[in-house]
């Protein structure tokens, strides 16, 4: 009996990956507002312990966010859009200062040989790829209004996000109770336990790294636009968006910034120091503020299993396995951390009584 169990799960499973692979060109909005529901779910029970009715928590919750995206649209959208065509404007300028300057100093210092970087090769191509940038642009623009059932669907599914999560929001608590009801009562005390660590796992990843990511950018894209750098709101925000892995912000960031920094700045020393400082103090503040404050002592997920998730379900699913990702890798973490301790209690683990015994003396 349990063997059938066991396989009406695995069929269950496949049935399972075989939907989402052949459903994912429409299931990006429902993953999207499933996601924005599981975030905003913990702010509308805090209303609610004010004496909210969950409609009008799940309102408010809405108008907060809405207020955000309006705030951010007016404001910083435009400042990143100057800064991307500033961006395109000068990378001519930086292909021909890392040909003239950077490139045969680190050659003459490395001892390379004359034609060690190919440079022109590579000026030849890029540049033939900053030409079609346009090019692309207008195909992409072609293409979307050559075709207005695409453009419309594509606009529903975008409309259909926030009607999506402002039900599942609403009726979050509701669903997470029917779904407990349907659960084997001989396995429900098992099932829920490792819900709940795989909500923690997942919890402590999206609440706690998404807000660190958050204040890491606003605290890099302030601190480089303070030091005068052209691109420090872009650099910044390029930084903040990394750092959803740890370490990985702080690495893109001081590799940009610093050469952002030395093709604006030159050679000249304060300058330099100063966008090190704006990175050095991101870090202390998020090892000793953001991360004990927001993230806490849970356990999330390893940057390795976040870079491999990631790559995996894009590379399996597309945009949706992205979106799947993360949730499926804090599952699996669960689940592994499990049978590591099962493993360890089992008696394939531990010595038998004759490989326990002390070998005889030679002597």
């Amino acid at each position: 009996m349990m063997a059938s169990y066991r396989w009406l799960w695995l069929v269950a499973l496949v049935l399972l990956g075989w939907l989402v692979y052949a459903l994912q060109p429409i299931l990006s909005p429902f993953l999207i507002g499933v996601l924005l529901a599981y975030l905003g779910d913990p702010l509308v029970d805090r209303l609610e312990r004010y004496k909210l009715s969950r409609t009008w928590g799940v309102v408010v919750v809405f108008a907060i966010i809405s207020l955000l995206l309006v705030l951010m649209l007016l404001v910083l959208l435009p400042m990143l859009g100057k800064q991307m065509v500033r961006l395109y404007e000068m990378a001519p300028q930086m292909l021909d200062w890392l040909q003239l300057q950077a490139l045969p100093w680190i050659q003459l210092k490395l001892g390379l040989s004359e034609g060690f970087w190919r440079f022109d090769q590579l000026k030849a191509a890029f540049s033939g790829q900053l030409g079609k940038t346009t090019d692309i642009v207008g195909l992409v623009l072609s293409k979307a209004t050559s075709s207005g059932l695409a453009l419309l669907a594509w606009l529903a599914n975008l409309l259909l996000i926030p009607v999506v999560s402002f039900y599942l929001m609403r009726d979050w608590d509701l669903l997470m109770a029917r779904v407990r009801a349907l659960l084997p009562r001989s396995r429900e005390g098992l099932v829920v336990k490792l819900s709940g660590e795989c909500h923690e796992v997942l919890g402590a990843f999206l609440r706690g790294q998404l807000l660190v990511m958050l204040a890491l950018g606003l605290m890099y894209s302030t601190g480089l636009m303070l030091v005068g750098l052209e691109l420090g709101l872009l650099i910044g925000i390029l930084a903040g968006l990394a750092s959803i892995v740890p370490y990985l912000g702080v690495v893109v960031g001081v590799g940009a910034a610093m050469t952002a920094g030395l093709f604006q700045f030159g050679l000249e020393p304060f300058p330099l120091l100063a966008i090190a400082a704006v990175f050095t103090v991101g870090q202390l503040l998020e090892g000793m503020l953001l991360t004990p404050l927001l993230v806490g002592d849970r356990i999330g997920l390893h940057p390795v299993a976040v870079i491999f998730a990631i790559m995996a379900g894009g590379q399996l699913f597309g945009f949706t396995g992205v979106l799947l990702a993360l949730p499926v890798a804090a599952v699996i973490m669960v689940l592994l951390r499990h049978a590591h301790d099962f493993y360890k209690l089992s008696d394939l683990y531990g010595e038998s009584k004759g490989d326990s015994a002390e070998p005889p003396n030679p002597e």
